[in-house]
């Protein structure tokens, strides 16, 4: 968006990026060193880059603070992953064998698959995981 609102139709490309300080060409920006290869030396374009003039450092300096930010981590498991480990639990615990041949193993899930599915559903809410297991545990209390 920085540099949607910098950039000047009436420009090339090239003249928009520069003014940005933006590299246009990789291969431009970041020289190749000097390398040898099977003994012969081979050099890098020998063009020099000229000054350049940046006439809008603040599309770089915004772009910069926006990369240096902390992600927001969104790590969710989707609705109906919840619903299918939580009804695996519920109905065979910790017996995956038993739980590959449900109805509700659709994408007919081997027992590891279970096994790692629970694993995962375990990791990301272990709150919710905990208050789900007692509350199991507190309904097989009630009904004995």
């Amino acid at each position: 968006s920085h540099i949607r609102h910098a950039w000047d139709p009436t420009k090339s490309v090239a003249q928009n990026l520069a003014e940005m300080g933006l590299a246009d060409d990789p291969n431009k920006a970041v020289p190749v060193p000097r390398k040898k290869l099977l003994g012969m030396e081979v050099e890098s374009d020998g063009r020099k880059q000229g000054k350049k003039i940046v006439r809008k450092p603040y599309v770089v300096n915004e772009m910069e603070y926006e990369a240096s930010l902390p992600e927001k981590k969104s790590n969710t498991l989707s609705r109906d992953l919840i619903d299918y480990v939580r009804y695996m639990i519920q109905n065979h615990g910790e017996n995956y064998k038993a739980s590959t041949g449900y109805e509700k193993n659709y994408y007919q899930d081997t027992p590891k698959q279970i096994k790692r599915k629970i694993n995962v559903y375990k990791n990301f809410y272990p709150e919710e995981y905990k208050d789900f297991i007692a509350s199991l545990k507190q309904e097989k209390m009630d009904v004995q």
